[in-house]
């Protein structure tokens, strides 16, 4: 999953830290993620689907 964050990341030219103030999603957060410390909540993967116009399967996809 992360994979493909950093991919919408790149993508949009976004920061993790713009992601994190537009979201309310704690920043740390996305650490957790990329290094398999926790694996994402589906209210988070909703909330990044909305701000990235994607839909949430796109996060779920292998």
């Amino acid at each position: 999953m992360y994979k493909k964050y950093e991919e919408l990341l790149e993508k949009t030219g976004k920061t993790s830290y713009q992601v994190s103030k537009d979201t309310g999603i704690a920043e740390n957060i996305f650490s957790y993620w990329k290094n398999g410390r926790s694996t994402p909540k589906v209210d988070k993967l909703q909330k990044l689907a909305k701000y990235f116009g994607v839909d949430i399967d796109y996060f779920l996809e292998n």
